[in-house]
């Protein structure tokens, strides 16, 4: 599986690369929102890939880029990577069309949801 990290931070992108690389095959990074969803069509990721998104970023949103990228591709799986824990938030992440929602402080987290999505996808 491949796993496209969205964050405008580049020590945060690098930590979740540290976290996630035994369990990709690749990764790809972005800044925003906008860069995302190109990287995303341009690198031909598929419903079996990862994409970990931001939602505070410049450009374009974590929200917005995850409504958009359910518009190129139905069955993107998107996990919200953020800091905040806001119940709004996570409602409005679970309407855009995200999958997972895990908190910056719990990375471990992430690579459970993330081994589980690469499980499903080994029976596919």
């Amino acid at each position: 599986m491949k796993v496209l990290i969205v964050d405008d931070h580049s020590s945060m992108r690098q930590l979740i690369r540290l976290m996630v690389a035994d369990l990709a095959e690749s990764t790809t990074e972005s800044t925003n929102g906008s860069e995302a969803i190109e990287a995303y069509t341009s690198q031909r990721f598929t419903g079996n890939d990862c994409v970990l998104m931001d939602l505070q970023m410049p450009v374009m949103d974590g929200l917005e880029a995850t409504r958009r990228l359910h518009d190129v591709d139905p069955d993107a799986r998107v996990i919200i990577v953020t800091q905040y824990g806001d119940t709004h938030l996570r409602e409005a992440a679970d309407h855009a069309g995200a999958l997972g929602y895990v908190l910056k402080e719990n990375l471990i987290e992430l690579r459970q949801l993330i081994s589980s999505f690469a499980s499903k996808s080994e029976l596919t």
